[in-house]
């Protein structure tokens, strides 16, 4: 009697057990295909969040080094309008020092100026033309015009001669046209410098430290005339 109730029991158990398996592997495999059913969906959201993060650090980035927000799009979307036009953005400065002399003979008379400037000059980026950043899944491109001499400013003057001639003085006119001359010579010596390229790869080197995108981040610079 006992081995017949034994008998009884795994016949009833192991039809019970197969059951079982099979509504488990039933619900395993419903909840895969519907985790594949969704996953482009939720690839998508996570894409365009994380899209939407580097388009809000981006902003961040030009408020902070140019207190202005750029025209940014996100998969030819816009995102983001430009605000707050800003006419120049300065990246770096160097300090450059020039010398001019002026020297004049009139009728054996001879008279002679020679001055010693520096002056700070500043490279970086005109942005009265367009400022566009777009956000892709494969590449970032940031567009805008090349950098360029933006500006120098005087620091110090030094008259290292001042000499008269006898009947060859030295008129106000002369002092006036040394001095507007020094500035222009040091803008030429900063262009000849490579303050410019130098001041784009600074641009570049800032945002890419400053975002760490996963994609590339292409500056695109457009071919507009230079003030230099």
């Amino acid at each position: 009697m006992l081995r017949h109730s034994r008998s009884t029991r795994a016949r009833i158990s192991w039809p019970l057990a197969l059951t079982l398996i099979g509504f488990t592997i039933a619900i395993v495999v419903v909840v895969i295909f519907l985790r594949l059913e969704t996953w482009p969906a939720r690839t998508a959201r996570q894409s365009s969040a994380e899209l939407e993060r580097l388009g809000k650090d981006f902003r961040a980035a030009f408020v902070d080094i140019a207190h202005l927000q750029p025209r940014i799009t996100i998969n030819n979307r816009v995102y983001m309008e430009q605000t707050t036009p800003v006419s120049e953005l300065v990246v770096l400065s160097r300090r450059i020092e020039v010398e001019h002399e002026l020297l004049h003979t009139w009728v054996g008379s001879s008279k002679r100026v020679k001055l010693h400037g520096t002056f700070n000059a500043k490279a970086g980026f005109d942005l009265q033309q367009d400022l566009s950043i777009d956000i892709r899944p494969d590449e970032i491109i940031v567009q805008l015009p090349h950098a360029q001499i933006l500006g120098v400013e005087q620091e110090q003057v030094d008259v290292l001669a001042f000499e008269n001639g006898l009947w060859n003085r030295i008129s106000g006119q002369d002092l006036q046209s040394e001095l507007s001359i020094l500035p222009q010579l040091a803008s030429e010596k900063a262009a000849e410098s490579g303050l410019s390229a130098e001041a784009e790869r600074t641009l570049q080197r800032q945002l890419g430290e400053r975002i760490h995108p996963s994609q590339p981040l292409h500056l695109v610079f457009k071919d507009e005339k230079k003030r230099e």
